[in-house]
């Protein structure tokens, strides 16, 4: 059997290195392909890419069978709205310090917009100005699903993690000490010792 391919999806920052330290602390056979998001970040613009949907189709090109999604932040986003709309193609899922597409006010996130376009001026204005996306099923997603939350995260506290956790019908919550919204690459070495045993 062929070994499906892990397809690691940034957040916001759009970069297709966020989640190079992980996936190299991963088996070396094992295939991998990074995205970035076009006008996000520092990542060059596209025309072409105007909304969420469009970074989803995006992700969905690339899959003419079963993958392992692995997502941080708003790339979590995508992959739960694809493994709900094409369950048949995501073997495993990751998703690591994101809304997931929930709902969350209450859960006490902070609010991460203003520092973004301080950090990144240059990045497409739909990221932090369009409106808020409508909140996901998430109980009806079918895969396997690992949660990796820091527990010193303002933008996506535990809260949301657990929330997730306990609406996902195959889903796992494990919390990094010390880890906060960067936590895949600050404690990559451990991310990726998660990751390795949900995927094998």
């Amino acid at each position: 059997m062929t070994r499906p391919r892990i397809l690691f999806l940034p957040g916001a920052g759009g970069s297709p290195q966020f989640w190079r330290p992980v996936a190299e602390a991963l088996p070396a056979t094992w295939p991998k392909e990074h995205f970035g998001w076009p006008g996000l970040g520092a990542q060059p613009h596209d025309p072409a890419i105007g909304s969420l949907d469009d970074l989803k189709r995006l992700v969905t090109n690339r899959m003419d069978e079963p993958v392992d999604l692995v997502a941080q932040s708003m790339g979590g986003v995508i992959a739960a709205r694809i493994a709900l709309e094409r369950p048949e193609l995501v073997r495993r899922l990751v998703l690591c310090v994101t809304s997931g597409g929930v709902d969350m006010a209450g859960l006490g996130p902070s609010e991460w917009r203003a520092d973004y376009r301080r950090s990144f001026p240059k990045a497409v204005s739909w990221i932090t100005d369009g409106p808020p996306t409508p909140p996901l099923a998430v109980e009806n997603i079918t895969a396997p699903t690992l949660l990796i939350w820091g527990d010193k995260d303002p933008v996506s506290p535990v809260a949301i993690g657990r929330h997730l956790a306990d609406r996902l019908p195959q889903a796992r919550l494990e919390i990094v000490p010390g880890g906060d919204h960067d936590v895949a690459s600050t404690h990559a070495d451990l991310v990726a010792r998660l990751i390795s045993k949900h995927l094998a």
